[in-house]
């Protein structure tokens, strides 16, 4: 009986991460259309200016944002369970007040700091007029954050998989035809038109959760809702950190380089989290709220974050291998033949890559117990603060493949202390099993590495390559049947269509 529960589990964790990789897949697919007609219409100097627009809006928007839309899931999913639909619709408008709040505050910010924005970013002020007219995306993305935290709180995994798939479509089909006809001068209505065609899914879609009347006043719904800001503080500051260091770092490449040089190192960061996506987008959507839920029984979060974690690995690391041997392949499928490159500073990235999927499930544990400071040493000290000084120094010396020897040292550097904490804080620990998986699976990854990387003959790659993704394939599916039973997986599917 034990095992058969056990074995649910992993179905359970197996089948979330499916249904979000299905999503990444075809968001993978849509961003490949796109990557390739903004790479071939705008450039790498097109991708720079979008990025140098994107990242301060994003900075602002976490910093007025309050953690809100991560932080309310706890709040949703916690009344959820207890079945109360008053409870619940209290929790909705309490929420739903503090999300308006925080996007006009957000968008307000933007208008006022415009000028600043655009010197910062461009060097001049002649662009003040491009940050005041997408500031109206920070309201837009606020309310829309909101909506589909509301569909995660409620466990709505399946409405939340399909705002992500259409809102991928839409914008591709929004934005192509605007970069087509005008250019740079494109991006600007693309990013505005996009995030209400979000807004318009995301309100959709949360309609289907069922409410009830409820009154609450202003004062009751500040009060309640101060539960939710100070837990989602501390995500917000070390996400600000994280964007914060984004935009500093974009600056730094684009003074002591240019705006091309942020091209690509967009591009190349952009297709690495593309492909670890199918595997952490699971975790964001539904592993934190079931780790929230349980996070008082130790012995449950020691089985749910290895469960999460094994099949994380097995599910990472033969699709790293395959991204690693291809990406002279793909990258002018992708981009250009002008973005090639970026090849050495990515395949360091592959490996930083595979050792953050695998600290991932212990860096949830102490958001989910509410230790906001532990929270705030591991991601804004440790992997954010640090980070940037490394990012800087190596790109100082190495140029953009320094950036990727940099992120693959402090992952490192990350999963050992990750480890560290999680055992000595919390009594949390990796299993054996899970540790041995994690080194052979990484040991192939680091032998493909070499390979590509000091043998630049192809044929050497491709067929020393193959036959380790082929054993990394192998033993996953291995270890995967073992946990879920696959073929029974696939018929389950089949059978519900």
């Amino acid at each position: 009986m034990e095992i058969q529960k056990e074995k649910q589990e992993y179905q359970k964790v197996f089948n979330t991460t499916f249904l979000f990789g299905g999503v990444q897949v075809f968001s993978i697919l849509i961003g490949i259309a796109r990557n390739k007609i903004v790479a071939v219409l705008l450039g790498a100097t097109g991708l720079g200016f979008k990025a140098l627009l994107d990242n301060p809006l994003v900075f602002i928007g976490l910093l007025t944002g309050l953690g809100l839309s991560f932080s309310a899931v706890r709040d949703i999913s916690e009344a959820n369970e207890t079945g109360d639909q008053v409870k619940l619709s209290t929790v909705f408008k309490t929420f739903r007040r503090w999300v308006w709040f925080t996007g006009f505050l957000g968008m307000f910010a933007v208008i006022v700091l415009s000028p600043w924005l655009s010197q910062w970013s461009f060097g001049n002020k002649n662009y003040a007029w491009a940050y005041m007219l997408i500031s109206v995306t920070l309201l837009i993305k606020a309310i829309s954050d909101g909506q589909l935290s509301i569909l995660r709180g409620t466990r709505r995994t399946k409405d939340t998989a399909m705002a992500g798939v259409l809102g991928a479509a839409f914008g591709l089909v929004i934005s192509i035809p605007l970069y087509y006809l005008y250019g740079i001068k494109g991006v600007v209505p693309a990013i505005i038109i996009s995030s209400f065609v979000g807004l318009f899914l995301s309100w959709h879609l949360s309609r289907k959760v069922k409410t009830v009347p409820v009154q609450i006043s202003y004062k009751d719904s500040y009060l309640q809702g101060k539960s939710m800001v100070k837990l989602g503080m501390a995500q917000t500051v070390n996400l600000l950190i994280g964007s914060g260091i984004a935009y500093l770092l974009a600056i730094f490449i684009s003074n002591r380089g240019d705006s091309s040089e942020v091209g690509f190192y967009s591009a190349g960061w952009s297709i690495t989290n593309q492909y670890v996506g199918l595997v952490f987008a699971a975790m964001v959507v539904d592993y934190y709220p079931r780790l929230a839920g349980v996070h008082t029984d130790k012995l449950r979060v020691k089985e749910m974050v290895n469960q999460q974690a094994e099949i994380a690995i097995l599910l990472i690391a033969p699709i790293m291998l395959l991204y690693l041997l291809s990406l002279p392949i793909l990258i002018p499928i992708f981009f250009s033949r002008e973005f090639l490159l970026i090849i050495p500073f990515t395949q360091w990235v592959v490996l930083g890559m595979l050792l953050k999927s695998a600290a991932w499930p212990i860096s949830f544990i102490p958001l989910a117990k509410g230790d906001s400071k532990v929270y705030f040493l591991l991601e804004g000290i440790l992997n954010n603060g640090l980070q940037l000084i490394a990012f800087v120094t190596c790109y100082y010396f190495w140029g953009l493949e320094g950036i990727g020897i940099a992120f693959l040292i402090m992952n490192i550097i990350y999963f050992a202390v990750l480890v560290f904490v999680g055992k000595k804080r919390y009594q949390v620990s990796y299993t054996r099993v899970f540790l041995k998986m994690f080194i052979f699976q990484f040991l192939l990854c680091t032998i493909a590495f070499l390979i590509v990387y000091f043998f630049k003959n192809p044929i050497i790659g491709y067929i020393s390559g193959g036959i380790l993704l082929i054993v990394s394939s192998l033993y996953s599916y291995k270890e995967l049947n073992k946990r879920i039973d696959i073929k029974d997986f696939v018929l389950s599917k089949i059978r519900r269509k």
